[in-house]
């Protein structure tokens, strides 16, 4: 079952958390921004898991690659109603509500109001829920690169249809795409040449390993860090 993770370890959520700016419309959507947009400037658009935008982790994250040199975009494509925590038995109604097709229609309209802004190449990375509005992207070849981290959702047949260079970064831990379901995206990638691909399954991690985590514990920090400096060198190779 895809969701069978998709809920575990809820953040605290924080609106006001994070060094960047918010604001209430960019592409129709609320919206946290991190770093200072500078003409011709690439940006990342990352795409929250079920909790949403207001992650203390997500938005540090976002901070993180910002101050890579990238203009950072953060959608609230949940429109302020994320998944309620602990309470896994709401989760087959609030899909229906907010189910990936309608984030990737979202994200549509966030990618041209940055292409309206004069950005020169744009990425984007999305986790769990997020990385199948990410896939569809690269499947349109709206974005220059992208990222899914700890996918839900995403399939074999997704993959095969991807465009643009693409990283997988899944967990050893994970019920919702397994690692033997990375290794089938490996297998695919592997054989399409034309696409640039990099595929890691980190050991000893479970699905959300790099939004969902203490900040006080120090291995799950220096993991999911370790993961968000593969996405972070892959996007300084492909978005510029």
């Amino acid at each position: 079952m895809a969701t069978t993770q998709c809920c575990d370890n809820p953040p605290v959520l924080n609106h006001a958390s994070g060094k960047g700016t918010l604001v209430d419309n960019f592409g129709g959507l609320k919206t946290y921004i991190a770093g200072s947009f500078e003409d011709s400037k690439p940006a990342i658009v990352l795409v929250s898991d079920v909790f949403g935008f207001d992650a203390p982790n997500l938005r540090a994250l976002a901070d993180k690659v910002a101050e890579a040199g990238f203009y950072v975009v953060v959608p609230d494509f949940l429109y302020g109603d994320p998944m309620p925590p602990n309470d896994f038995s709401q989760f087959p109604t609030w899909i229906q509500k907010h189910g990936p097709e309608k984030g990737y229609e979202d994200a549509k309209s966030v990618i041209k109001s940055l292409k309206e802004k004069g950005v020169s190449a744009i990425g984007a990375a999305g986790f769990c829920w997020g990385a199948k509005v990410v896939v569809e992207l690269a499947k349109s070849g709206d974005i220059k690169a992208g990222v899914l981290l700890h996918p839900s959702f995403v399939t074999v047949d997704d993959i095969k249809e991807v465009k643009v260079p693409i990283s997988v970064l899944g967990a050893e831990i994970d019920r919702t795409t397994p690692p033997e379901v990375v290794k089938q995206f490996d297998e695919i990638l592997s054989g399409r040449p034309e696409v640039q691909s990099f595929v890691k399954i980190f050991p000893g991690v479970a699905h959300g390993w790099t939004v969902r985590y203490e900040v006080t514990d120090k291995a799950a920090v220096e993991k999911a860090d370790e993961a968000h400096k593969d996405m972070l060198d892959w996007f300084t190779k492909y978005v510029k």
